[in-house]
């Protein structure tokens, strides 16, 4: 499984604590979930594997998360993240990003952005933006606020946060060339691009 040193449960404050398991606990707790819960095209997510997850939440007993893979390539980023909100954990495995609200498991927002390439906390902004092959997604304290339009013919790098918006670049087809965009942090709107 690809580049779990990508996480950084430290960049917001939280609530819980997490580890990422190498297999399946010889005694499993009680209560476990498998994200994503059942939705169309998603039948058979757990064949491509899963990163299981020992949470143990500031209330309540500890829990098993099992988070289905997006997809094999270790190239995309997989690892566990702090949030906006420190009750929330974000769970990236193989590109598929999950929001779990580690007090109520159950409810877990699984990130439309499909796969996420890149994670970039914005602690000061209150954010945490992740990257996919096109466009740019930020959660806030209450989850997704915005998702970009489209940024990139195919590939967005996110370069650093400052005065108030996201610096990065996304490749122009035309051109063959990185263009530098800006994304505002608090719209979502964005300026440049390669697309």
């Amino acid at each position: 499984m690809g580049a779990l040193a990508l996480s950084n449960p430290d960049s917001f404050p939280h609530t819980w604590s997490a580890e990422v398991l190498k297999q399946a606990p010889l005694i499993a707790p009680a209560r476990q979930f498998v994200y994503p819960q059942r939705i169309p095209g998603e039948d058979d997510a757990l064949a491509r594997g899963a990163m299981l997850l020992n949470i143990k939440p500031a209330t309540g007993a500890a829990f098993l998360a099992t988070c289905a893979l997006g997809f094999r390539d270790p190239s995309l980023p997989s690892g566990i993240f702090s949030c906006p909100r420190a009750d929330d954990l974000l769970a990236v495995a193989g590109g598929y990003a999950y929001l779990i609200d580690t007090l109520a498991p159950e409810h877990c927002l699984h990130i439309p952005l499909r796969p996420v390439t890149q994670i970039l906390p914005a602690p000061a902004a209150g954010l945490i933006l992740l990257a996919g092959f096109h466009t740019v997604a930020a959660l806030d304290a209450n989850g997704l606020r915005w998702e970009t339009a489209r940024l990139s013919w195919e590939g967005v790098t996110l370069n650093e946060v400052r005065d108030g918006k996201l610096h990065g670049s996304g490749w122009n087809m035309h051109t063959n060339r990185e263009v530098p965009f800006t994304v505002d942090l608090t719209t979502g709107a964005h300026e440049g691009g390669g697309f």
